[in-house]
């Protein structure tokens, strides 16, 4: 059995990776705070979402502004308690990570949906709450484009402005085709996420890169 970490990868993925080596590829959470890989894991048997140990971890989803604990299948920050833990116990622990809690399936606890976002990296954009991963997913359904984008945040007047510079593939390189994948990222984000942008859509390898933990956001509006 195979065991893959937190980072996002889709179903193509793992059909890719379970293809490759014969394997059964599946998700495992954890965290270091807590106890690192462990809390949760998918179970093989039906790979759709991961089972929380409830007999060590009692966990919730809260409002991440509000910190009112949500019913399960509502989305919001997980949180945890640990129950069998005794030299460092936690006490309703904010993981940050957004997800909702479901019913078990191929075991009796509950389940995690995969994280989509992390609360800290919430953006309020004219009043309507985006998180980076929102405007990755539009991405990634846009022919011709790079999964390579930075998020810019920017005040004209009295207005916030999101701009979204994202790298053409070579194939779509040229200023008609940027121009192209430009218009059709833009109506995606405001059809799904509900806000307007302006999309920059650079040539390949022009969208600056990060050591370590990719910066997907550069606020460049006035502080005062």
């Amino acid at each position: 059995m195979g065991i893959f970490g937190a980072e996002p990868w889709t179903n193509a993925m793992r059909a890719e990776i379970e293809d490759a080596f014969d394997m059964h590829a599946v998700d495992i959470y954890g965290l270091s705070e807590v106890m690192g890989p462990g809390v949760a894991n998918e179970c093989v048997e039906t790979k759709d979402g991961l089972h929380i140990w409830e007999d060590h971890f009692y966990p919730e989803v809260i409002d991440p502004q509000t910190g009112e604990v949500l019913p399960d299948g509502e989305k919001g920050e997980l949180v945890f308690t640990s129950l069998s833990k005794e030299a460092f116990p936690i006490i309703r622990y904010r993981t940050r990570d957004l997800t909702r809690l479901l019913p078990g399936t191929a075991r009796t606890m509950r389940r995690m949906e995969k994280i989509t976002g992390r609360s800290d990296d919430m953006m309020i954009l004219r009043g309507v709450n985006v998180f980076p991963t929102q405007i990755e997913e539009q991405i990634l359904k846009v022919t011709g484009l790079a999964p390579h984008f930075q998020i810019e945040l920017l005040r004209e007047g009295r207005m916030d402005e999101m701009v979204v510079h994202v790298e053409a593939i070579a194939s779509h390189a040229a200023g008609e085709a940027r121009s192209a994948c430009a218009a059709d990222l833009v109506m995606r984000i405001k059809d799904v996420v509900g806000v307007s942008v302006k999309v920059n859509v650079t040539e390949p390898d022009k969208v600056a890169r990060s050591q370590g933990k990719a910066v997907r956001i550069v606020d460049n509006r006035p502080k005062s």
